[in-house]
């Protein structure tokens, strides 16, 4: 066995073996999969950070604004990161009709999310706080379905919903739809095994007591969702995620758009991996599992595109090359036959993989009853399972490539 054929066949017994581990958390809790801890009200401080958000704040306020919830355990706080828009103009439109809603100025502009957010919590009245986009709406009942797992466990510091494109108006959004419900399948699938690795920013939930006690967001990074739960794992706390409790988070339109953002995601995530790296292999589920998990994911992603370019372009120049000297040659002209690969347990495995990763984004895309899937254009449904996901690796590429370098920004 070379060392290509090595890589190769460890590179799908990774992927397999995760697979697997979702396969196989998934069938004990099958049943369960929507439960979610009855809770009761109890007053909660939303923390919206806002930047330019003119043309989706006020929906977003009328949203939380109509939640299921008792309208005086409510606080809505919107912080602006000095917007060069109207934003603060529509916000103080709701203040002054709304006893609930207040808004801060910052006194600069952050440049991220996590600034306005620190200073929204601080000036938080409750015990409770939510952290919403400015572009997410929340189901009604979403608060409900999510503050019992706050009620019931000391040791949860924060609890996640199932994040769901908003939007059809483009291919790519149409996209971003498939995947995020099969993302929120997956992530409940991690809360099983106490390795729910983020909390959205869409709309997430937290005990105010433990974000003061670990010291809120990280300002310098990219994706602080991400780097806040790993810093309540590192500190014995867990975070929760309510498979019920939906909330539609506006994606991007355009191919640029969606670019950006995933690279800024995958930054984000290289930024905590490296933060957190002295805790791989430690004794709780962020040195465990978390961290291997993660790594694991980005190894799949990149490996996977060079073993596909390397293949590709090493069969274009055998082809070119035996074509070109049989010529020179007088020779008889290879057929594409003469070239095709020979079948072995390596591409076999590789085959077996792929079917059993369509199927399994197949049956995610069904459990969460979102559409039924005679409802899905088979065109995209193939495009995603195909294209869609294999631009992923070229993204992780241009991630590490701008985070080695450090040019990056929000």
């Amino acid at each position: 066995m070379n060392f290509i054929d090595f890589v190769f066949f460890f590179y799908n017994f990774i992927a397999l073996y995760m697979l697997t581990l979702m396969i196989t958390v998934y069938f004990p809790h099958r049943k369960e999969m929507f439960y979610y801890p009855p809770g009761k009200p109890e007053p909660v401080s939303i923390v919206m950070p806002c930047y330019n958000e003119a043309e989706s704040i006020g929906k977003a306020i009328e949203n939380l604004l109509n939640l299921n919830y008792p309208k005086d355990m409510i606080e809505i706080i919107v912080v602006d990161d000095r917007s060069k828009d109207n934003s603060v103009e529509i916000v103080q439109k709701y203040v002054k009709k709304y006893k609930n809603v207040r808004l801060i100025v910052n006194e600069r502009n952050s440049g991220g999310a996590a600034e306005p957010t620190n200073i929204g919590i601080k000036a938080a009245k409750y015990d409770y706080i939510a952290v919403a986009d400015a572009d997410s709406y929340p189901e009604k009942d979403a608060l409900l379905k999510m503050i019992g797992f706050l009620q019931k466990d000391k040791t949860i510091g924060g609890v996640t919903g199932a994040v769901l494109g908003k939007g059809n108006e483009t291919f790519m959004q149409q996209m971003q739809y498939l995947e995020y419900v099969v993302i929120s399948f997956a992530r409940k699938l991690l809360d099983y095994v106490d390795s729910v690795y983020v909390t959205p920013g869409p709309f997430a939930l937290y005990r105010k007591k433990i974000l003061f006690e670990i010291g809120l967001f990280d300002t310098k990074n990219m994706t602080q969702d991400i780097e806040i739960v790993w810093r309540m794992m590192s500190h014995g706390y867990k975070a929760r995620m309510s498979l019920s409790a939906k909330i539609y988070s506006i994606t991007p339109k355009t191919f640029k758009k969606w670019w950006r953002q995933r690279v800024r995601w995958n930054i984000g995530g290289s930024q905590t991996i490296v933060k957190y790296k002295k805790w791989t292999l430690s004794k709780n589920m962020l040195g465990r599992f978390v961290i291997p998990f993660f790594v694991a994911s980005l190894f799949i992603g990149v490996v996977g595109i060079i073993l596909f370019t390397y293949l590709f372009i090493r069969r274009i120049l055998v082809t070119y090359l035996s074509t070109k000297y049989s010529v020179l040659a007088n020779e008889a002209i290879p057929r594409l036959i003469d070239f095709s690969f020979n079948a072995s347990v390596l591409n076999f495995f590789g085959i077996v993989l792929f079917l059993l990763g369509c199927a399994y984004t197949i049956f995610a895309i069904k459990s969460m009853k979102e559409f039924k899937l005679k409802d899905i254009n088979i065109f995209n449904l193939i495009f995603f399972l195909t294209l869609y996901l294999m631009i992923y690796p070229l993204i992780m590429i241009s991630a590490l490539y701008k985070f080695a370098v450090k040019r990056y920004s929000w």
